[in-house]
């Protein structure tokens, strides 16, 4: 006696294919294609009765395989420093946007400012065949700048700016950032100032920050002081470390910049369990302008960059490099943007 039961459609692993979405609909797999591919040349009316289908039978597009023309072209990969902080969460949110209103999605990696750990990120990325590829800085190991030269894709430098180098361009000096904070607190009348610098080691642009400041008290004829919180140590902590370490001295500056907003944050609460009041005793300022440091008390005085900026800016690059955007004009290369001083009682 036979089995009354219907066949099983034999399928590789499983796995929904776009013929199988195609025969649901009753149209060619080409349609199909050019659904996730041209959406803008298949008529609405299929539009919808193909997403239906895709939505119905769970249809996910196999972007390794080598038989989808878009596997190349629609995903961009970023490696930040950092996702779980806020001072990136701005670029990422303005570069995912951007892509994603001409069809491309991100993939993103963080290397918690580990060379090693961006190289492998890199590399990664490299091996799914990406449209483009961004990366934060210009502080790559050995391994990753020969990847870099050797790809045929663009490839983006955010949230730094070195016309020298070959990638396309996003950002700002580091070191004009340390020049505008150092003269804000020359200019309220400051002249002991201290940097406070990252726990996380290989933040290497906040030492550029530090070099600024620092480069611009020995023009007026004072020496920076800086302090080093212990490796690793969470930022919080790492600002109350400084804070303690500082104003426990013989000598006591009378401002502190602290590497990041996070840190300042630390530094401002150790302040008012010393009983320091800020900034008559000392002046607190940071980088980065997260959303809190306006509603600290007293409120905070930052730098602020142009994070928003630099993710829109980038996607747009990468858009163009790609041919997704037209232009008439080359794809422009160097794209410096600048940081903003925001002034507040801490200082």
């Amino acid at each position: 006696m036979s089995d009354p039961s219907p066949p099983r459609k034999r399928r590789t692993a499983g796995r929904i294919t776009l013929n199988d979405v195609a025969r649901q609909v009753g149209v060619s797999a080409l349609t199909v294609s050019r659904f996730f591919n041209h959406p803008e040349r298949v008529s609405e009316e299929l539009r919808q009765r193909i997403g239906e289908a895709v939505s119905a039978l769970g249809y996910v597009p196999n972007l390794v395989a080598g038989s989808l023309a878009s596997a190349r072209s629609r995903i961009v990969g970023m490696v930040i420093p950092n996702i779980s902080g806020p001072i990136f969460a701005s670029t990422i949110q303005g570069f995912s946007d951007t892509l994603a209103r001409h069809g491309h999605q991100l993939l993103l990696a963080s290397s918690y400012f580990s060379p090693e750990q961006e190289e492998s990120a890199v590399r990664a990325f490299l091996g799914w065949s990406p449209a483009a590829l961004v990366v934060t800085s210009h502080f790559h190991s050995e391994g990753t700048e020969k990847l870099l030269a050797e790809t045929d894709i663009p490839v983006v430098e955010i949230w730094d700016y070195q016309p020298e180098r070959a990638p396309i361009q996003v950002g700002f000096l580091h070191y004009d950032a340390g020049v505008m904070a150092a003269r804000h607190l020359l200019d309220r009348g400051y002249r002991r100032i201290a940097f406070a610098q990252n726990s996380a080691a290989g933040d290497f642009s906040a030492l550029e920050r530090r070099d600024g400041c620092a480069a611009t008290l020995r023009d007026a004829g004072l020496e920076l002081w800086s302090f080093a919180p212990s490796a690793g140590s969470a930022p919080f902590e790492a600002g109350r470390e400084a804070m303690e370490k500082l104003m426990q001295g013989a000598q006591r500056p009378d401002a502190i910049l602290f590497a990041n907003d996070n840190l300042a944050a630390g530094g401002l609460l150790a302040a008012q369990r010393m009983g320091l009041r800020i900034p008559s005793d000392c002046a607190v300022m940071g980088f980065g302008d997260y959303a809190f440091a306006e509603m600290l008390l007293p409120s905070l005085s930052t730098i602020r960059p142009p994070s928003l900026g630099i993710g829109e800016t980038a996607a747009l690059r990468v858009l163009e490099s790609l041919g997704v955007i037209a232009t008439e004009a080359p794809v422009q290369r160097l794209n410096r943007l600048e940081c903003q001083l925001m002034e507040r009682e801490s200082t």
